[in-house]
């Protein structure tokens, strides 16, 4: 089968290549997924999972991608909830073989069903980014009705998911971002927009829950203006700036397939919209995956027409 793999962490166009790879068989309670479309995380060539296994061997020519929209083909020894020939979208288990091939081997926990009226473009621009702003903002980041939250990225594959889930559940939203983003964060439904390059973010006032996926001095800033009790959630790695008087959560998506279900009602019924941005072919992965400009929404790679 044709894959997308990793050989090289040090150049990111050069590191990876279109190769022929064996394919995938389900282990114990495994199914192999016929990939119809993959989503792909910029971040994933600083995963240390791309690079090395769980013991720190190195993955040569691991297969990457980790979020997939497509259908059954095979079931392994006691896989159950399951069946042949269903579509489903999940996340692949960081350090196996990933989604950017034309079939994958994955645990049947990590998959949820995916409707026939939902298209597999936007199946597969869901996992990641819908989970991350659910996850961060319901579990880790407790969000109440009336709280105000700072959505750092609003206008991006994750942040604007979360400017719309929060809205949904009656929270203030002020989206961040760049100029040219403030409409498009607008859009998605965020009360207010903020310039990081040409405003002040401590203009913004107290906030009662920060999602953060910038970092840095962003986050240092972001922590001082979070009131008494509210939470910093960070998505880049653990906080190493942290509210005065309030929580630091940072932490990594997992596959809840119940919460795909919420995610996926959500989008079939117009409450929720994806945001992608570059739609490639496998075959033209490649330049699509590591573009010379920035890029904005989600990248989704076409496995198969």
């Amino acid at each position: 089968m044709k894959a997308i793999v990793a050989t090289d962490q040090t150049a990111e166009a050069a590191g990876i290549t279109l190769a022929e790879r064996p394919e995938p068989t389900p282990a114990i309670n495994d199914v192999v997924v016929e990939v119809q479309a993959s989503g792909f995380v910029p971040a994933e060539w600083e995963w240390p999972s791309t690079w090395v296994d769980r013991s720190g061997r190195d993955r040569a020519d691991a297969i990457i991608g980790h979020e997939l929209a497509g259908v059954v083909t095979a079931l392994g020894y006691g896989t159950t909830g399951l069946s042949l020939g269903q579509r489903v979208i999940g996340i692949t288990d960081w350090h196996r073989d990933g989604t950017l091939a034309e079939y994958t081997a994955v645990e049947a926990r990590n998959l949820a069903p995916l409707p026939g009226d939902v298209d597999f473009t936007v199946g597969a621009a869901l996992p990641i980014s819908g989970l991350t702003a659910w996850q961060g903002l319901f579990q880790h980041g407790r969000l109440r009705a009336g709280q105000t939250v700072l959505a750092h990225g609003a206008a991006g594959a994750v942040g604007s998911v979360v400017t719309q889930l929060a809205r949904e559940f009656g929270a203030y939203v002020i989206g961040t971002g760049r100029a040219a983003d403030r409409q498009a964060a607008l859009d998605f439904g965020a009360n207010e927009f903020l310039d990081l390059d040409g405003e002040q973010l401590e203009d913004v006032g107290g906030v009662d829950l920060v999602f953060d996926v910038i970092g840095g001095d962003v986050q240092r800033r972001s922590a001082s203006i979070i009131r008494p009790g509210g939470t910093l959630v960070s998505v880049v790695g653990p906080a190493e700036h942290r509210p005065v008087d309030g929580l630091a959560v940072d932490f990594v998506v997992e596959s809840v397939p119940g919460q795909l279900i919420e995610i996926v009602d959500r989008v079939r019924d117009g409450r929720l919209r994806t945001h992608i941005g570059t739609v490639a072919t496998l075959d033209d992965a490649i330049p699509a995956l590591n573009p010379t400009t920035r890029r904005k929404g989600k990248t989704v790679i076409r496995v198969r027409p």
